[in-house]
């Protein structure tokens, strides 16, 4: 299974739901980087992703993007297979 990172915070609605659709989809282990009250950890999220809202979630070396964009990719059934990789 493909290693999965989330760039997140505890009380974001978003994460919580992102990370329960990928342990429904198989995955046992989430790398978490809290970036509440963390400005630097926050800019480096930033400036890797391009984007300054949470969750921001990696498979493997594929910026997914935020909950949205992760569960189009499993409704269009398309994150199974990238899990799979």
């Amino acid at each position: 299974m493909a290693k999965v990172v989330m760039y997140c915070t505890r009380s974001c609605p978003y994460c919580q739901r992102a990370e329960r659709l990928l342990m429904k989809r198989g995955v046992k282990n989430i790398e978490k980087i809290d970036v509440a009250g963390k400005p630097d950890l926050w800019k480096a999220m930033e400036k890797k992703t391009g984007r300054n809202t949470v969750p921001q979630i990696y498979i493997g070396d594929y910026h997914v993007g935020g909950f949205d964009d992760l569960s189009d990719l499993d409704m269009a059934g398309k994150l199974k297979p990238l899990l799979a990789k």
